[in-house]
């Protein structure tokens, strides 16, 4: 690490003002950089702007153009508020808005916040565009010319035009549950198409679905659409369907961006990327923050970009472009070695812990707070529906709470005065005391009742 006195101002360019973008303006104007930041949206919030006219005709019945959110109206977020903050802005309740643990899009959005052509030149560029915003189609026999309703749930906003219809939902992961969920409410029939049904069932949550609502199905892959409104799967079986929504992921894509072949993307990997960050030819003028999946959203992005902006400044130093080259080729193979596809690359399923505090200064997690990552993913995966709202943490997490002023200990329940129980004569062993100490939810996260 450079010595304080020898850091430098640069002039840098941030592509994006979602999560990443944010934390990457922000650290960079930490260490004293002059930033700009580019926003094709309206406002800041990337992804989580909400848009409500998707805009799907003729013209684009899959809904791929024109809209750069994929926030639909009724999503809530899959990871606690208590490890959704930024490291000295933390996600707490506010005023009137939506105070629960798992919250609304727009209460995360609310806790962030003329068209014109200019050049100008920067000494780097971070691109924090996110990766939701390209929606990704799978390619299916008929697909093109089905006359009946398909969109992708990039487009998907409220479930209200479904009343009384079959859809089927292709996908299984988060939000295709989430809107598979929502749609059985009102349609006729859901369908949900899963690349694997022996994967979808290997988690509670799926069998859990699909116990309480009779008219939700699962189903394999879709083999073809008939022109008549037929969906045939994989087993032969087949449906007469009204819709179609594709829940099938996203493409990473950066159009705007000229590196001469330097970095490429392949089936969303992008590359060759040292610590999913820098190009080693490009280094450190490019830089790419907010391409990894599966990690703990900001506090990833926050310390990739405090690294990116001490990088800049001086006070990191990089390996060599060729260490750099081998280290990330090394990281590719291993994937490919793990038998990892291809556009699975970037999911890390890391805390980050080792680079956190050995590449930026960036303090570990408390324990508290990495059994609460941990036990709200497995408490989605047991039970995805109610997993928000009938969360239930440990001690230890509930004491992380109030430590941090998350909760405060509610008071222990006052024990009935003598005169007010009604004493069973018969009841030779007469009354026994009973110790409690039980965790409950309340709309500000876990109560201990002991």
């Amino acid at each position: 690490m450079a010595s304080d006195s020898s850091t430098k101002k640069v002039k840098v360019c941030v592509v994006g003002a979602g999560v990443a973008g944010l934390a990457a303006a922000r650290e960079l104007r930490r260490e004293g950089h002059d930033v700009a930041v580019l926003e094709q949206a309206g406002g800041v919030g990337g992804q989580w702007l909400y848009e409500e006219d998707t805009a799907i005709d003729g013209t684009d019945p899959l809904g791929v153009a024109g809209v750069h959110s994929s926030v639909y109206a009724s999503l809530r977020l899959i990871t606690p508020r208590e490890t959704m903050g930024f490291s000295d802005f933390p996600f707490r309740p506010t005023g009137d808005g939506d105070a629960r643990r798992f919250p609304c899009h727009a209460e995360f959005l609310r806790s962030r916040r003329g068209e014109v052509e200019t050049e100008e030149v920067f000494d780097a560029v971070v691109v924090a565009v996110g990766n939701y915003s390209q929606p990704r189609l799978p390619s299916i026999d008929g697909m093109d010319t089905w006359r009946r309703r398909q969109l992708h749930s990039h487009s998907y906003r409220v479930p209200d035009s479904f009343d009384g219809e079959g859809v089927v939902v292709v996908g299984c992961n988060v939000s295709g549950k989430d809107i598979a969920l929502e749609l059985c409410r009102i349609a006729m029939e859901v369908h949900i198409s899963a690349r694997s049904t022996e994967e979808a069932m290997a988690t509670p949550a799926m069998s859990k679905m699909l116990a309480r609502h009779g008219n939700l199905h699962l189903r394999p892959l879709i083999a073809r659409l008939c022109e008549d409104g037929t969906a045939v799967f994989a087993d032969g079986s087949r449906v007469v369907a009204d819709a179609v929504v594709y829940c099938t992921g996203y493409n990473y894509s950066y159009p705007f961006l000229g590196t001469g072949g330097k970095v490429t993307v392949d089936d969303n990997r992008v590359g060759p990327l040292y610590e999913h960050v820098f190009p080693p030819e490009l280094a450190p003028s490019l830089s790419f923050l907010g391409i990894p999946a599966m990690v703990v959203v900001p506090r990833f992005y926050e310390a990739k970009a405090r690294w990116v902006a001490q990088v800049l400044s001086g006070r990191r130093e990089l390996s060599p472009a060729g260490e750099m080259l081998r280290a990330a080729e090394e990281y590719v193979r291993g994937r490919e070695a793990a038998g990892v596809e291809k556009r699975r690359t970037h999911d890390v399923f890391d805390l980050g812990e080792e680079f956190c505090e050995c590449s930026c200064g960036f303090p570990r997690l408390e324990e508290w707070t990495k059994e609460l990552i941990w036990s709200s993913i497995n408490a989605m995966l047991d039970d995805v529906e109610a997993f928000r709202d009938d969360f239930h943490g440990t001690e230890l997490v509930a004491d992380g709470l109030r430590r941090h002023g998350w909760i405060q200990l509610a008071p222990a329940p006052q024990p009935p005065h003598l005169e007010d129980i009604d004493v069973d004569d018969d009841n030779e062993e007469g009354l026994q005391p009973v110790q409690t100490n039980q965790t409950v939810a309340s709309p500000l996260g876990l109560i201990n009742s002991a």
